[in-house]
C-alpha cells in the first residue's frame, strides 16, 4: 500500500494518520480537509473557548506524522472502482486505501426559522465559535433552542459572560433524553441558580442571538454514489469495515468517528452512531490497524466515554446512557452530587456522576466485560 487518503481533518482523521505510522505504514499519507484551518480539537470550542478559557490559536492539533495536508478541499464523490476521491474544485486524488472520517455538521432539520429574528446560529466549527463567542456580550439576551449536552454547554457559557440567557428544550428538563430525570433536574436547578430561564416552549419575546444546538448529522452525502450503505451514518461492521449494498464489506476502507454507525454490543447488536471525543480516538487507532492487517482485523471493543462541566458541576459518563433507564446510586443536591447508573433488560449499559468521577472505574469495568466482540469473521 503506497498511498493512504484520510478523508476529514478533524479529530479522528488526524489520529487515524499518527496510528498508520505507529502501526509501521511508511508510504505517503495525505489528510484531506473541508475546512481551511490546521486540524483542531472540538471539544473545547463550547467547553473552553466560548468562556475565554483559551483561543483558537491554542486548539490545534498536533501533527506528529507530517501528512500532507490538503485543506479547503470538501469531498464530493468516492469512485470505489478506480480507488479515487473527488474534490469540489475538480481535482481527484487517487488511492491505495481510504479512511472515511468526515464527522458530522450541525442539524438544523425541523428548526422552524420563518420569521425569525436574529438567524440562528449553530456551533460546530472553530469559525462558528469564534463568531459565536464575539456576540456573547454582557447584558445580551442569548435564546439558546435543544436541551442537549451542547446545548446546556452553550447557555452555561453565555450566562457566564454576563448574558441574560433563555434555554428552551422540547423536554420538561435539559438532557432529558439524554441522561434521565435525576441528571435533568440536577442541570435544571445549575441554570436556575445561575439566573437562566428555562422553556420548553418558544418565548415571543425577541433575542439578540439565536442558538440552535438540536444535533448532528454524518456528512455522508459525498457518498451518495458509491454503493455503501449511508442511512443515518455510514454503515459499518464491528472492524469498521463500511458495508456496500450487496451487504460485502468495501475493500481498501476503513471508517472513524462520528460519521460511522455501527452494531454496538450495549445497544443490543443494533447499529448507532457515538458523537464523543473519546470514540473519535478509539475507533481511530482500530480503523487504521484494520487497513494496514486485513487478513487480521480486530473488533472495536472500547467502552464509550464523554464529559460535560457545567459552571462548577463536572459531568462524567461511560457507556450509553440514553439507552438505559436511570437507577440513582447516590445523591446529595446540596453539594451537587450524583451518580446515576442505566439499565436495560437488566444489564447495566452506561453510569454518570456529577462531582463523583471517581465512581466510574468500577461500572466502566463492567461495561467493558459486555463490549467484547465476537472473534473476527465476515460481516
Amino acid at each position: 500500500m503506497r498511498h493512504v487518503v484520510v478523508v476529514g481533518a478533524s479529530l479522528a482523521g488526524s489520529r487515524a494518520s499518527e496510528a498508520l505510522r505507529r502501526h509501521g505504514y511508511r508510504g505517503r499519507i495525505t489528510l484531506v480537509g473541508a475546512e481551511p484551518q490546521l486540524p483542531y480539537d472540538r471539544p473545547p470550542l463550547s467547553k473552553d473557548l466560548l468562556v475565554g478559557r483559551t483561543t483558537a490559536d491554542r486548539l490545534q492539533l498536533p501533527q506528529a506524522t507530517e501528512p500532507k495536508l490538503v485543506l479547503g478541499a470538501r469531498a464530493v464523490s468516492l469512485d470505489r472502482g478506480n480507488r479515487e476521491i473527488g474534490l469540489a474544485d475538480g481535482r481527484k486524488l487517487p488511492y491505495d486505501g481510504l479512511v472515511i472520517a468526515t464527522g458530522a455538521r450541525a442539524n438544523v432539520d425541523g428548526l422552524d426559522t420563518r420569521g425569525t429574528e436574529p438567524h440562528p446560529r449553530t456551533l460546530r466549527s472553530l469559525d462558528d465559535a469564534v463568531a459565536l463567542r464575539d456576540r456573547l456580550l454582557p447584558r445580551h439576551r442569548i435564546r439558546v433552542v435543544g436541551g442537549g449536552f451542547l446545548g446546556n454547554e452553550i447557555a452555561a457559557a453565555a450566562r457566564q459572560r454576563g448574558c441574560e440567557v433563555e434555554l428552551v428544550t422540547r423536554e420538561e428538563l435539559p438532557l432529558l433524553a439524554a441522561a434521565g430525570q435525576p441528571v435533568g433536574s440536577l442541570v435544571a436547578e445549575l441554570h436556575r441558580r445561575a439566573g437562566v430561564t428555562l422553556h420548553t416552549k418558544t418565548p415571543e419575546s425577541r433575542a439578540d442571538l439565536i442558538v440552535a444546538a438540536i444535533g448532528a448529522r454524518p456528512n455522508v452525502e459525498w457518498l451518495s454514489g458509491a454503493g455503501l450503505q449511508i442511512t443515518d451514518g455510514l454503515l459499518c461492521d464491528r472492524w469498521l469495515r463500511p458495508v456496500a449494498q450487496s451487504g460485502e464489506v468495501a475493500e481498501g476502507i476503513v471508517a472513524a468517528g462520528d460519521v460511522v454507525r455501527w452494531p454496538h454490543d450495549l445497544a443490543g447488536g443494533r447499529a448507532i452512531t457515538v458523537g464523543h471525543w473519546s470514540n473519535a480516538v478509539d475507533q481511530a487507532d482500530i480503523a487504521a490497524r484494520n487497513l494496514l492487517f486485513p487478513e487480521r482485523p480486530v473488533p472495536f471493543t472500547a467502552v464509550p466515554s464523554f464529559w460535560s462541566d457545567l459552571y462548577d458541576a463536572r459531568l462524567r459518563a461511560v457507556g450509553l446512557p440514553h439507552l438505559g433507564s436511570p437507577v440513582v446510586e447516590e445523591q446529595d443536591l446540596t453539594a451537587m452530587r450524583l451518580v446515576v447508573t442505566y439499565w436495560r433488560d437488566s444489564e447495566l449499559v452506561g453510569a454518570l456522576t456529577v462531582n463523583r468521577t471517581s465512581r466510574l472505574a468500577q461500572y466502566r469495568a463492567v461495561l467493558a466485560k459486555r463490549m467484547l466482540a465476537p472473534e473476527p469473521a465476515a460481516y
